[in-house]
């Protein structure tokens, strides 16, 4: 009997280690920062034909777009436009 108690605990043990950091410290974004951070970013990158989202931006690439949202999310729902500010 203590045997097979024993390798329970030991798993036990183990699957709490394996868990433990999975959970780390991130938090998701509300719903409210993203809808605000992508019409933001939808307004710094026109798409090249309006309506047709596959024809790509005409300002910046994907990952321009990309980098913009990530900054607009750090902060907060204020990206940093200076970048883009001579281009309109």
């Amino acid at each position: 009997m203590f045997p097979n108690l024993k390798s329970r605990g030991a798993l036990c043990v183990l699957i709490c280690c394996a868990i433990g950091p999975m959970t780390g410290t991130a938090s998701a974004i509300t719903a409210e920062l993203a809808k605000k951070c992508d019409v933001l970013t939808s307004k710094a990158f026109p798409p090249r034909v309006v309506g047709n989202p596959a024809a790509g931006s005409a300002k910046g690439s994907a990952k321009d777009q990309r980098d913009y949202f990530s900054k607009c999310v750090a902060n907060g729902g204020n990206p940093d436009d200076d970048a883009h500010k001579g281009e309109k």
